[in-house]
């Protein structure tokens, strides 16, 4: 199954290795150990002077986070059921976004681009179907929903079994790209009600194996990373010229559907360096507009 080797690499990362305990008391400086408490303020007896305050341990720094910390999308606290769809409604209010508007604009300029080639490169497809056949078989069944579904299930279970959040997180975030998935692309279908190719319904636009396969992609790279998302990616390309071998979808149907599937994945991962601040500011003259970037509140 695709993701297989998700699962295999985020139960290997674990979580974070605990902090360093402190120091005992044989790897203490001599003159700490042995030099006792000055009392001579106080009661002769070794009573503390009540009119000095008491001592207080000044509270440790907090570490900026790094980089890294940036670019991995929070663990949440909780990572049960509840979580899992309580966060999903909470995320559809993220979806009007500046950069969801263009992921989207590009994706329907990308469709009309390739428009005018879809019916030859439908043919071209269609006319060499056994060469291609034995290549583009399994595609239909790596980006059709319930195994698509399936697999993050089995990511979430898996994370919750091994008592590993960092994994659960992961299914929780497949299994909501999915769904959110799902929910963008099929009023989109009924809406446009264009022909597949083959002529068996009017529900070819978008993709919906594209968009499924496309936001479980982009939910791999949030958390993991491009590097270990390409095989995702290039799985996912493989699942939409499959649907063109299939003569299920035209090209522009699994373009745009590539971009729908890379908004769901990008709407349900959240980073700490995506969260930003705007406030107007007063200034000498006039006013401004500050942008300022903040720290996720890690719920998702």
């Amino acid at each position: 199954m695709m993701l297989t080797a998700p699962i295999l690499i985020l139960a290997l990362v674990g979580q974070a290795p605990p902090t360093t305990a402190p120091a005992d008391e044989h790897s203490r400086p001599a003159a700490e150990q042995t030099q006792p408490a000055d009392n001579s303020a106080g009661d002769p007896n070794g009573a503390p002077d009540p009119a000095q305050p008491p001592a207080q341990n000044p509270a440790p720094a907090q570490k900026p986070p790094s980089k890294h910390d940036l670019k991995e999308p929070p663990t949440p606290e909780h990572t049960g059921i509840r979580a899992l769809f309580g966060n999903l409604l909470e995320d559809f209010k993220h979806l009007p976004t500046a950069t969801n508007g263009i992921i989207a604009g590009g994706g329907g300029v990308a469709a009309l681009a390739v428009h005018p080639v879809d019916q030859r490169v439908n043919t071209y497809m269609v006319d060499h179907y056994t060469q291609f056949n034995t290549f583009f078989g399994p595609g239909k069944y790596i980006g059709d929903t319930p195994e698509q579904v399936a697999g993050a299930i089995v990511t979430y279970a898996y994370g919750r079994w091994r008592d590993q959040p960092k994994v659960s997180h992961f299914g929780m975030d497949l299994l909501q790209a999915q769904i959110m998935a799902e929910v963008l692309f099929q009023p989109i279908k009924y809406a446009t009600q264009r022909e597949r190719p083959d002529g068996s319904d009017s529900l070819s636009f978008p993709s919906g194996h594209a968009s499924i396969t496309f936001a479980t992609a982009t939910v791999i790279e949030r958390h993991l990373g491009w590097r270990k998302a390409l095989l995702a990616y290039g799985i996912a390309t493989y699942v939409a010229a499959s649907r063109l071998h299939d003569d299920k979808h035209w090209l522009s149907d699994v373009v745009f559907g590539a971009a729908v599937g890379t908004i769901a994945g990008r709407t349900v991962v959240h980073h700490d360096a995506d969260y930003w601040a705007i406030a107007p500011v007063k200034v000498p003259g006039g006013a401004a507009i500050m942008v300022t970037r903040t720290a996720g509140n890690g719920t998702n």
